[in-house]
């Protein structure tokens, strides 16, 4: 017997998108403010050369640069206003995440509910203007050491360049911040994660006319190039069936007898995912072993001689790159989720409430229990995700083929994230529209009556 829920959802049509009317101003809000992103993407900074950025891009795209140059759609290889993006932000979100499991003053006002949680999302705001300051200054500063050979990056460098560039780039961020607030209130889906899902699907075209130009010119047979896009969508499939899934912990309730009656005896279920961690142990990852290779990148090949080696195994493709990528993954796997997840919170709330799981004494039997569990769906979710990174680093080690990393990996993870996130808030506020409608037809027929 199908519920309330699933007979509304299998009712949706054209037809109550259209009369959604709140739903409907809220999906033009969230693709305005998407354009406007788009829009500053191409604005660059006063006083780059836009020819030396095009040529260090191509050098060092393997490293660092390459890879948020991917999730700023582009803005950080053209050095636009909007070049940080959004990802000082993200960074002060999973500082402030962590912080509050080492922090108690932090965990009290996370305790606290909206009004601790106000004051959380300031330290946040101003956490991330201080990043944005750092890496704009440290951009500023690289900009008027880089000379390539078609020339000097910066036309005129001095104390005015390195001024104007931290103002902009730190007004870009804090400026992308807004508008991914302004997103979550008054559009469709989380903001920062829209702002980043924008940034990498915008490269998703070029990357498939790359994969069908190398078919067309001979550079890869036409049976790789239809089992590439096959394996792409058997990767989405698989992505999407791993991010929805989860383990369903019974919780049940006593009753409890309040004159000649009684309440309570009811079960519910605590939902427990078996990806918790996210895509924060791919960034975290490819972050710390990007960093040598990028280091070689922009010092030309002149820094030391282990340092060298160390980047040549580290890049993309090779097996200590690999092998070491799917080692960090584990680690920041286990480690992040146990900073989100607390089992002996868990079960002291359930403890508070009444709640217990059947077989399972209540208190420390009950934590122990969530952290059994707990560590096997982190084991599979680390697993899952070490097999959906290393898919594009086999197509770029195996095939040089830089497109694959767009069709799998962290870029992957968060386009399919995204996605279901948004599509969720989208049915749920379908949902709550055709619940308005059944009451005010409930409320006319009463006072027909």
């Amino acid at each position: 017997m199908a519920s309330a829920a699933e007979q509304l959802a299998s009712s949706f049509n054209l037809e109550t998108l259209s009369k959604a009317t709140d739903l409907k101003r809220r999906i033009w809000f969230t693709l305005g403010a998407l354009i406007v992103f788009r829009l500053g993407t191409y604005i660059p900074i006063p006083g780059v050369d836009p020819t030396v950025m095009e040529h260090m891009l191509a050098q060092n795209g393997g490293g660092v640069l390459g890879m948020f140059n991917m999730f700023t759609g582009g803005a950080l290889g053209r050095m636009t206003v909007f070049a940080l993006n959004i990802m000082p932000y993200i960074s002060a979100s999973i500082i402030m995440q962590l912080l509050q499991a080492a922090v108690p003053t932090l965990e009290t006002l996370k305790k606290e509910g909206a009004s601790g949680q106000q004051k959380l999302n300031q330290y946040t705001r101003y956490l991330t203007v201080f990043i944005a300051l750092a890496q704009s200054y440290g951009i500023a500063l690289g900009l008027e050491h880089i000379t390539s050979a078609v020339g000097p990056a910066v036309i005129e460098p001095g104390g005015f360049f390195l001024v104007t560039t931290i103002i902009t780039l730190t007004g870009g961020t804090v400026f992308l911040m807004w508008i991914g607030e302004q997103i979550t209130s008054r559009g469709i889906g989380n903001g920062s994660s829209l702002i980043i899902f924008s940034g990498i699907v915008s490269a998703f075209p070029g990357a498939i006319a790359s994969v069908l130009q190398l078919g067309a010119t001979g550079g890869l047979s036409t049976g790789f190039v239809i089992g590439f896009f096959i394996m792409a969508l058997v990767v989405v499939a698989f992505v999407v069936f791993m991010e929805r899934a989860q383990r369903r912990v019974l919780i049940q309730y006593p009753k409890r007898q309040v004159g000649n009656r009684m309440f309570g005896g009811d079960a519910s279920h605590l939902p427990m995912k078996v990806n918790t961690s996210g895509v924060i142990p791919p960034i975290f990852a490819s972050s710390l072993l990007l960093i040598p290779a990028t280091i070689v990148g922009f010092s030309h090949g002149t820094g030391p001689a282990w340092l060298q080696f160390l980047a040549r195994q580290l890049s993309n493709g090779q097996p200590g790159y690999m092998i070491l990528y799917a080692g960090l993954i584990i680690f920041f796997s286990y480690f992040y989720t146990a900073v989100v997840f607390n089992p002996e919170e868990t079960a002291d709330n359930l403890k508070k409430y009444g709640g217990f799981v059947p077989g399972i004494r209540p208190g420390a039997n009950t934590a122990k229990y969530f952290d059994t569990v707990l560590t096997r769906l982190t084991t599979i979710g680390a697993g899952y995700l070490v097999i959906v990174c290393l898919i594009p680093q086999f197509l770029i080690g195996q095939f040089d083929l830089a497109a694959g990393y767009y069709f799998g990996g962290t870029s992957l993870l968060i386009v399919v994230s995204v996605t279901m996130d948004t599509v969720a808030q989208i049915q749920s506020h379908l949902l709550a529209h055709q619940y308005e409608g059944l009451i005010r037809k409930g409320r006319g027929r009463t006072r027909t009556r």
